[in-house]
């Protein structure tokens, strides 16, 4: 590990990701003709350093501060082609190589200074001003000092062009916000408004515990208690972008609870359902309609906000909406959506380098290429390990952050009594994912417990049964079936999977495992052809090789027996 004093700059393209949907090739080729004939010469004319490509921006350093902030302006002022815009942030600090990373206050404050600039505009932190002499440091307007993310100190901003200003105004919270108004009490009867309240209140709290939404809390929402109100009005005084209202209604021992989700901005209903229930125990009642009312709506707003954030232009995106939009690549599972959600992932990660959700994710992608026979991006494995130590180690984590963190480790690392404890964590944080419960089910099947793997592979189902990833957590039934020997109930299973996503190559090999076993020889065949149709060549070695839930040491020999039983080439 190697310690030093350095000045570093850290440049990004403003704009990155509109520019390559509106025209990739034009902007690859712009990026080259940039990089070629005006970045590498001005660095090496002021003795600079390139230490990290990101794809839209890059990292330098340099043994002089005045080198770094004469290479910026020259940077800002050079000819460029007309579509690349820059923002440049200096700082001089303490930076720590490991193996082929770096890191360290000298990258971070650099990196958080070049997201406040604005387009063609350098900053640099008041540690670099004081090190130019007078001549470099009056080309600089500024000392505002502004706190920066995660950094512990105030940090002074000094600005050129002489006559800008940074953008050191506060972000608001860009998180989807939700109101749950006061259930109404339609009984006639004084004595079940605490019931309705406590629905209310209830549903409150396990929507707070999905990270990614910014839940109203219950003295604001209460404040419309018993006022017939406009939607969006609500929506305009809470500022929150959706809200949910429901009533309650008792006649005798029965009682009905009805919901709906509206968008606060233009007054649409996401979702509606009604529940109904004996008052036997009314905590219990309490209980159960909390959560199938939670599980219900969580993906109708996740839906909601992907579409949302696929609508809008992307020049000025935070990082949670290109997490969304990364999301909603990485449900369709092709190559080609699958290279788009980690773009979009690492993009969202360059806004929000501790963004947990988004390191969470970026680690499944890798490993969704990895189960899928495809070819990996970068280092692959490595990097998703990369990604589930970023998660496990930040206190920004969410239950879904923490299960994908876990599943990464699990599956890569084989560190199965630590991915437990993530486990564990996340569902604390998030009993009612169904995410949760079906990586949790993989885990446990690694762990030789299939019994328990199988429990929660069907709870995640129940708890999502519309996902359009359900098909794992029926692999994650069949596995644990398949490890029971219930090889008739895991073909059931795998045939459940191949309805909702046929063309994934897991299922199949499950289904031809657990055939294999059984007396159904014409099945079997078929199934093997079907898989040869989509994945040529794919023979019971190479299968064990790619995917690694296929070499749990309890069932490694079963499968490998199923599929040669079936006809699958050794």
């Amino acid at each position: 590990m190697d310690r030093r004093l350095t000045t570093v700059l850290a440049a990004d393209i403003v704009g990155y990701s509109a520019l390559m949907d509106h025209d990739r090739e034009g902007t690859i080729a712009a990026l080259r003709s940039f990089r070629e004939d005006t970045l590498q010469s001005l660095l090496q004319a002021h003795r600079g350093t390139l230490i990290k490509s990101l794809g839209d921006g890059w990292i330098a350093e340099f043994k002089s501060t005045s080198d770094a902030a004469d290479c910026a302006i020259a940077l800002q002022s050079a000819q460029k082609p007309e579509s690349i815009k820059l923002r440049i942030g200096i700082h001089t600090g303490e930076v720590v190589t490991e193996g082929d990373d770096i890191f360290g206050d000298g990258i971070n404050v650099a990196a958080r200074l070049e997201a406040l600039a604005e387009p063609d505009q350098v900053l640099i932190s008041d540690t670099s001003h004081n090190s130019l002499d007078r001549g470099d440091a009056s080309k600089f307007d500024g000392g505002e000092q502004t706190e920066l993310k995660n950094i512990t100190r105030r940090i002074g901003v000094w600005c050129w062009p002489k006559g800008t200003l940074a953008n050191l105004s506060e972000k608001a919270d860009v998180r989807p916000g939700i109101a749950v108004l006061p259930f109404d009490n339609m009984s006639g009867d004084p004595e079940q408004e605490f019931f309705a309240d406590g629905i209310t209140e209830d549903i409150i709290t396990e929507l707070s515990r999905f990270r990614w939404l910014m839940v109203v809390a219950r003295n604001s929402s209460f404040t419309f208690k018993g006022k017939s109100t406009d939607i969006r009005e609500v929506g305009r005084i809470l500022g929150v972008r959706y809200v949910l209202e429901g009533s309650v209604r008792r006649a005798a021992q029965r009682v009905r609870i009805t919901g709906q989700l509206i968008d606060a901005e233009d007054n649409s209903h996401l979702w509606a359902d009604r529940f109904d229930g004996v008052l036997d125990d009314i905590f219990d009642l309490q209980d159960k309609v909390t959560l199938e009312v939670v599980t219900a709506i969580e993906p109708s707003l996740r839906h909601a906000e992907t579409n949302r954030a696929r609508a809008k232009p992307t020049e000025n995106l935070e990082a949670y909406e290109l997490y969304l939009r990364a999301q909603s690549h990485f449900h369709l599972l092709t190559d080609q959506d699958n290279r788009e959600a980690i773009r979009l992932t690492n993009l969202a990660l360059r806004r929000d380098p501790e963004y947990a959700s988004a390191s969470g994710l970026l680690a499944w992608l890798h490993i969704q290429r990895m189960v899928q026979g495809l070819e990996p991006i970068g280092e692959g494995p490595k990097e998703a390990i990369k990604a589930a130590e970023r998660v496990l180690l930040s206190d920004r984590a969410d239950g879904i952050a923490l299960a994908y963190a876990a599943h990464s480790i699990s599956m890569l690392a084989r560190d199965l009594p630590r991915a437990r404890v993530a486990f564990k964590q996340a569902l604390e944080q998030n009993p009612n994912a169904a995410t949760v419960h079906m990586l949790g089910s993989i885990n446990l099947f690694l762990l030789d417990r299939p019994e328990e793997a199988l429990s929660h592979a069907v709870q995640s189902v129940e708890l999502s049964p519309h996902d359009p990833l359900r098909h794992a957590a029926y692999l994650a039934q069949a596995s644990a079936l398949f490890h029971l020997g219930r090889y008739e109930e895991s073909a059931k299973a795998c045939r459940e999977a191949l309805s909702v996503r046929s063309n994934f190559v897991m299922s199949h090999l499950m289904l031809i495992a657990a055939l294999g076993h059984l007396t159904d020889d014409a099945a079997a065949r078929k199934a093997v052809a079907d898989l040869q149709t989509l994945r040529p060549g794919l023979t019971a070695a190479s299968a064990q090789t790619q995917m690694p839930i296929f070499t749990v040491p309890s069932c490694a020999d079963s499968w490998r027996e199923g599929w040669l039983k079936a006809g699958l080439p050794k």
